[in-house]
């Protein structure tokens, strides 16, 4: 096809050429012969291209017709191998045929075997059954014994343990009253004495810093009357000078009358002048001088009022510590009496629970005594069946020794339920006591001194968690 294609693609492009050389100029006709050309060209390569791609194919399906004859070699090999295995396979299931009659007989006489050996153990079982039945209507009525004699010992210690517990709060309440009392009075006393020195320091403090001012101001005014003296002495001087000029000038007055208006004018502002110097210069100096003493008194009035701050600084604080323990006093006063009152609450709770909680359980365990009465009944019954019935075939008598194997596990558990409930109400008893011990060693009292020892019960090894020592 592909041939076909080209031969006609060629005819038409020869035919195009001639058609075009027919008629074309020169240029046109070298273009086509070049393009003819490129056309050539691109046809040998495809034609190259498709004669290698055909030599592939070739050897692939050369190498696939071989690879395909070994398949079938192999797969008539495989045959007589499956042709072999069905021989022997034939041959093993004859030898097993055999084998499984041999183990059929052996089998038999197995059964015949373990037939007569559960006969005698059936009979051991029941004998052993027999002795068991006897030895826990023993235990049971033990039981009931020490259920009757912990009662009574449970009632008993309640009582002593009421009556000394009401012995010991009365003993407490007066003895914390009287101990408040004698704070109360104690710290009263140390705040009225304590009060009175700091009234009779205040006292003495005041009366040292009155008189340190009245010995200042007798001093100030001591130095403002000298320093006024001094003063008045000095403008007594002025004041004379003034007039021994004024004199001369008075003699002079005839020699220069034309200067006399103006010597009265200067006269008049000079004196004008000296007034108004005067009175600030006697309030400078009696500043200054007022600003000296004061200085040298600030000092000491500073280093004294920093004595009596420090001093009653000193005090407020012992003041605030001793407010403080006094306060946290009547804190822990209240707080034991609010201790006291929360451990005669639990007290009698915790006695009162303990009190039900074994009347609850007395009344389970009967209980638990009665349903046991009640499966022992039904054992008998069923011995009685089973004795009845042991001529009987195996299939039944296998149902039966069932049975019998299913009650005896129920009376197991049932005994060992009874033991778990003694051993837990023998070991709350055991707390309770030991709580109440805690309590008695944490408010100082000695168990010594109750007069009795709290009876505490000892069981053996029982249940995990519930092993109590004596």
């Amino acid at each position: 096809g592909k041939g076909k294609g080209k031969g006609k693609g060629k005819g038409k492009g020869e035919e195009a050429a001639n058609d075009a050389g027919a008629g074309a100029s020169p240029e046109e006709l070298k273009e086509t012969i070049a393009h003819l050309r490129s056309e050539l060209d691109h046809e040998r390569e495809e034609r190259n291209y498709f004669q290698l791609e055909r030599d592939k194919v070739n050897t692939f399906w050369e190498i696939s017709k071989k690879e395909l004859e070994d398949r079938k070699a192999e797969l008539r090999n495989k045959d007589r191998e499956m042709e072999e295995l069905e021989e022997r396979h034939q041959v093993e299931i004859k030898v097993y045929k055999q084998k499984v009659k041999h183990l059929l007989y052996e089998h038999q006489n197995n059964v015949t075997q373990l037939k007569e050996a559960g006969e005698m153990a059936l009979k051991l079982q029941l004998e052993e059954h027999q002795s068991r039945e006897a030895e826990s209507k023993k235990d049971k009525r033990s039981l009931k014994l020490e259920l009757k004699e912990l009662e009574l010992a449970h009632e008993d210690a309640i009582r002593e343990l009421k009556q000394e517990n009401d012995k010991n709060i009365t003993k407490l309440r007066q003895q914390y009253e009287r101990e408040v009392k004698e704070l109360g009075l104690k710290y009263e006393k140390k705040m009225r004495l304590l009060r009175d020195d700091l009234e009779l320091r205040r006292k003495v403090e005041i009366l040292e810093i009155e008189e340190r001012k009245n010995n200042h101001i007798n001093e100030l005014m001591k130095k403002h009357e000298k320093a006024f003296g001094e003063i008045k002495n000095y403008y007594n001087d002025i004041t004379h000078n003034n007039l021994d000029l004024i004199r001369s000038l008075k003699e002079e007055v005839a020699e220069l009358k034309r200067k006399e208006m103006a010597n009265e004018k200067l006269m008049f502002e000079i004196a004008q002048e000296n007034k108004k110097l005067s009175e600030p210069l006697t309030r400078a100096l009696k500043e200054v001088e007022k600003l000296r003493h004061e200085l040298a008194n600030y000092q000491k009035d500073k280093m004294s009022l920093q004595n009596a701050k420090s001093r009653l600084h000193v005090l407020e604080t012992q003041l605030r510590d001793l407010t403080w323990e006094h306060e946290v006093l009547e804190q822990r006063h209240h707080h034991v009496e609010k201790e006291r009152d929360e451990l005669y609450d639990k007290f009698e709770s915790t006695i009162y629970d303990v009190q039900q909680k074994a009347g609850f359980k007395n009344i389970l365990l009967e209980r638990k005594l009665t349903a046991i009465n009640e499966s022992l009944e039904k054992k008998e019954a069923q011995l009685s069946e089973v004795l009845a019935a042991a001529n009987l075939d195996p299939a039944l008598l296998g149902s039966v020794s069932k049975k019998l194997d299913d009650v005896l596990d129920g009376k197991n558990g049932a005994i060992k339920d009874l033991q778990y409930e003694l051993a837990r109400v023998t070991k709350a008893h055991n707390d309770v006591i030991r709580a109440y011990e805690s309590k008695l060693t944490e408010f100082g009292i000695p168990v010594e001194e109750l007069g009795f020892r709290p009876l505490a019960t000892s069981t053996g090894t029982g249940p995990a968690g519930l092993v109590v020592a004596n």
